[in-house]
């Protein structure tokens, strides 16, 4: 098997490299995903039948005023991946949903993205649906690694230089180990077959706000410092947040024979992961 894994410099890029050390790594510098005839020549060139697709302009505030860029990488580069590969994994996001729920979302619940990096993603997940012969779609949520930027290295950095922060304690979502997720697909990849074709979630398993995170970031990262929890409307942003955003994993679960971690579990061994056994 021959796999193409695109965003490969990115936190879950990074991760399924490592586990699938095979596989092509791609970053845009690479393979610029949104060019249709440079995806083709990649895909054909290098035999490739199976494509996970984590490239993504991920950048939500940014977005908003770029909307062509957004929608090229989230949109016009799956679509593109999607008539190129025979078996597609294509990663995307909670925020596929406008938070208004009192339960975790399912897979069939009702999309309504609030901002352009929705949107995007929104569209590139119907692309593919519509372009692909086998392809799995996997939702998350509050991605973090030990690579790029991410809430836990951001925290893990203000928390070493501050004595107390602010952080917003009324959005509710599930916080998502990179790691935990590229175990999972892995896990899915020899069972892609037209019959398990469609939209999944994956987390890890439980519900917090950032400010619960903060705080559980700053205990196991051995840090000292004080985490206020602070409503939305003092950190405002230009793209409106879901302020809930929790993924039903049943289905993903059932499925594929997953198990998976709470998410306070994934934190400690991504931690101890960067600090060894003396955590």
């Amino acid at each position: 098997m021959k796999i193409l894994v695109t965003g490969g410099t990115g936190q879950l890029g990074t991760e399924l490299s490592k586990r699938l050390p095979d596989a092509f790594c791609t970053g845009s510098k690479d393979l610029d995903i949104s060019d249709q005839d440079a995806v083709r020549k990649f895909v054909i060139q290098n035999n490739i039948d199976t494509v996970i697709n984590c490239a993504a302009y991920t950048a939500t505030d940014a977005a908003e005023n770029n909307y062509a860029i957004a929608k090229q990488v989230n949109c016009i580069g799956a679509k593109n991946l999607a008539n190129w590969s025979q078996n597609l994994i294509h990663i995307s996001t909670d925020y596929v949903f406008d938070g208004t729920a009192n339960r975790p979302y399912k897979e069939t619940d009702t999309v309504h993205p609030l901002g352009v990096y929705g949107m995007t993603k929104l569209m590139g997940e119907r692309a593919v649906m519509a372009n692909a012969r086998n392809a799995i779609i996997i939702r998350t949520s509050w991605l973090y690694s030990l690579n790029g930027k991410n809430f836990l290295k951001t925290m893990q950095k203000l928390g070493a230089e501050k004595e107390y922060i602010g952080v917003v304690a009324d959005q509710i979502g599930t916080p998502t180990s990179a790691g935990d997720l590229a175990d999972a697909i892995v896990q899915i990849i020899p069972q892609i077959r037209p019959e398990n074709r469609g939209i999944y979630h994956f987390s890890n398993e439980g519900q917090c706000s950032w400010y619960d995170f903060a705080t559980e970031i700053m205990k196991v990262s051995g840090l000292q410092c004080r985490v206020n929890p602070i409503p939305t409307s003092q950190y405002p942003t230009l793209v409106q947040r879901p302020a809930y955003s929790v993924l039903d994993k049943t289905k993903i679960k059932h499925t594929f024979g997953l198990k998976i971690s709470d998410w306070q579990d994934a934190l400690v061994r991504c931690v101890k992961g960067s600090k060894g056994k003396n955590l």
